[in-house]
C-alpha cells in the first residue's frame, strides 16, 4: 500500500497536482479506513473469544488474555493519537453537506509543514508522533517475542522504524522530514492512516499468534493430566474397585515407563491406559494417589495421579454426567448419560429432554429461558424405597463461528492463495474447539478488494462480480471476506453469533 502511495505522489508532481489524483489519494485513504474498521471487528471477535477462554480456563488462558490486553491498549493508544492528529490537520478542509471532505482542496503542504516543522526543526507534535510509534514498536516486538514469533518481531521492527533514512546522494534524512515535509495534506493524512491500519493488522496477527502458540503448547506431553475413570462412581462395601487411569488426551501408542498407584507398582498396562483392580476399602471417601512416568526425548516426564472415590453402603444419590461437557448448549441436542447406581429403572425429566435408549438421553435447551436447566431423577430400589436427586446445568450459547476459505480459517494470519484458487473456492464457517461437530450452511457474504466497491454474494462461492473484482486486484493485495451469513444445517431457527471475517492475500 505504501508503494502505491509513492507512485501516486510522483504522478501528482508530474501532473501538477491533478484534481483526479488528489481524489484518488482520498479514495486510498478511505479504503485504508475501511480496513481499519474491519481489522477492529476481527480483533474484537478474537478478544471476546480469548476472554471467554480466560474465564473458563484461567490458569491456561489468563496470561494470554493479559498479553492481548496489553497489545490492545498500545494499539488503541497509537491509533487514537493519530486519529486526533488527523482531525487537527483537517480542521480547515472543506466538507460537503453530507460531511464528506473535499479531497481536491487538500493539495497544499501548509498544514503538514506547520504541524511538524518549524525553523528547519521538528515541532513538539512531530517528536511526539515519533515517540508514539517507537513506543508501539517496542511493546509489539516484546509481545511478538513472547509469542515466539520472530518473523513478526522482525516485521514490526522494519515497518515501524523511525530511524534516519539513507537517501540517494549518500546522505541521511530525518524520518519525519523524509515522509512528510513538503507533502500535500491528503498525502500526509493517507500516510498517517496507513500507520493506523498497520498497527491494527499487527494487533490481529499477534492475537492469532498467541492463540495458535497455546494450541501448539497443548499438544505437548507435559500438559497432559492423568484422569481416573472408575467403572462406576460409587461402590458397595466389600466390592473391588474397578476402573482405569487414562491421559486427558488419549493416545493408544503411548507406553508408560513406570506406574505407581497408592505405593504399589502397577504392571497391568495396556494401550495407553492403566487397568486398576484392588479392594475398594471401607465405607467413606478413598484416595487414589500415584504417578505416571514416560520418556519424552532425553528426559523422563512425570504426571501425578490424584483422584478419589466414594464407598457407600447403598445407592443414595443419582449420577448425572454430560457425555461431552459440563454444560449444555442451545441449538444442539446435548447427549446425557443418567443413572442411579444399583437401580435398573429410573425416571428423568427436564425441559427439552427426551430419552434415546436406556441411560442415554438428549437435552435441547434452546427454548429454555434463563442460563440454567434443572434435571430431576428418581428411581426405586429393590426393597421398594424411592431415591431421587437433581442437578442443575449451565446453559451456554454456541460460540462465534470463524469464516473459512478452502477449509482454512486464517486465525494465524491472512490466507495466502492464488487468485484462480480463490475464484473457485468455497466460503464456509467452522466452530474451533467446539465439542459438537456441527455442519454450518452459508447463505451469503461480502467481498472487498482494496480500492474496489464491496461485492454482495449469495451462496458460498464467488459470483461473477466477485471474480471480476479478484481479477482486478494487484498481486499481494489483501482481500476481505466479511458479513458471512451462516446457520446450522437443518436448524435455521437458531441464530448463530456473528461469523469472524477472513483475510486472503493474493500470491500472484
Amino acid at each position: 500500500m505504501i508503494n502505491m502511495m509513492y507512485i501516486i505522489f510522483i504522478a501528482m508532481m508530474a501532473l501538477n497536482m491533478s484534481k483526479e489524483v488528489l481524489t484518488a489519494f482520498g479514495d486510498v485513504n478511505s479504503s485504508l479506513m475501511s480496513n481499519i474498521d474491519q481489522s477492529g471487528e476481527r480483533n474484537t471477535a478474537l478478544m471476546a473469544g480469548l476472554a471467554s477462554k480466560a474465564e473458563e480456563q484461567p490458569e491456561k488462558y489468563r496470561p494470554l488474555h493479559d498479553k492481548a490486553l496489553e497489545m490492545e491498549s498500545v494499539s488503541n493508544e497509537l491509533v487514537d493519537y493519530i486519529q486526533n492528529l488527523k482531525e487537527e490537520l483537517q480542521e480547515r478542509v472543506r466538507k460537503d453537506e453530507d460531511g464528506n471532505m473535499d479531497y481536491e482542496s487538500m493539495d497544499t503542504d501548509v498544514e503538514i509543514n506547520e504541524k511538524f516543522f518549524a525553523n528547519n526543526r521538528l515541532t513538539d507534535e512531530a517528536k511526539e508522533l515519533k515517540d508514539k510509534i517507537r513506543s508501539f514498536k517496542n511493546k509489539a516486538q516484546e509481545l511478538a517475542e513472547a509469542a515466539d514469533n520472530a518473523e513478526m518481531a522482525n516485521y514490526i521492527n522494519l515497518r515501524f522504524s523511525t530511524d534516519t533514512i539513507n537517501v540517494k546522494d549518500g546522505g541521511k534524512e530525518d524520518w519525519m522530514k523524509y515522509h512528510f515535509e513538503g507533502f500535500p495534506l491528503i498525502a500526509g493524512v493517507t500516510k498517517l492512516t496507513n500507520i493506523q491500519a498497520d498497527a491494527k493488522q499487527v494487533q490481529s496477527n499477534l492475537l492469532s499468534s498467541l492463540v495458535s502458540g497455546q494450541m501448539e503448547s497443548d499438544v505437548s506431553m507435559t500438559n497432559y493430566q492423568a484422569i481416573v475413570v472408575p467403572d462406576k462412581t460409587a461402590f458397595f462395601s466389600g466390592e473391588n474397585f474397578k476402573g482405569k487411569v487414562v491421559l486427558g488426551r488419549f493416545d493408544n501408542t503411548l507406553n508408560f515407563n513406570k506406574v505407581t498407584i497408592n505405593g504399589d507398582d502397577i504392571k497391568d498396562l495396556d494401550a495407553g491406559q492403566v487397568n486398576l483392580d484392588f479392594p475398594a476399602g471401607n465405607v467413606g471417601e478413598q484416595d487414589i494417589k500415584g504417578e505416571l512416568q514416560f520418556k519424552e526425548g532425553d528426559s523422563i516426564v512425570r504426571i501425578p495421579v490424584s483422584s478419589s472415590y466414594s464407598v457407600i453402603p447403598k445407592p443414595n444419590s443419582a449420577v448425572i454426567s454430560a457425555d461431552k461437557m459440563n454444560v449444555v448448549y442451545r441449538g444442539v441436542k446435548n447427549p446425557l448419560t443418567i443413572s442411579i447406581p444399583g437401580v435398573s429403572s429410573i425416571t428423568a425429566n427436564a425441559p427439552g429432554m427426551s430419552q434415546v435408549s436406556g441411560a442415554k438421553y438428549e437435552l435441547d435447551p434452546t427454548t429454555v429461558k434463563g442460563r440454567e436447566v434443572k434435571i430431576n431423577v428418581s428411581g426405586k430400589l429393590a426393597n421398594g424405597e424411592t431415591v431421587s436427586d437433581s442437578k442443575s446445568f449451565r446453559i451456554k450459547d454456541i460460540p462465534n463461528p470463524v469464516g473459512t476459505v478452502r477449509g482454512e480459517d486464517g486465525l494465524s494470519g491472512p490466507i495466502k492463495m492464488q487468485r484462480n484458487d480463490l475464484k473457485i473456492s468455497s466460503v464456509g464457517a467452522v466452530l474451533p474447539d467446539f465439542d459438537f461437530d456441527l455442519s454450518l450452511a452459508i447463505s451469503g457474504f461480502k467481498l472487498q478488494v482494496p480500492g474496489k466497491p464491496i461485492v454482495e454474494v449469495n451462496g458460498q462461492k464467488l459470483n461473477d462480480a466477485a471474480q471480476r473484482a479478484v481479477d482486478d486486484a494487484q498481486r499481494g493485495s489483501t482481500i476481505q471476506i466479511f458479513d458471512i451469513r451462516a446457520n446450522i444445517a437443518g436448524n435455521s431457527s437458531y441464530h448463530l453469533p456473528r461469523v469472524a471475517p477472513i483475510t486472503v492475500q493474493l500470491t500472484n
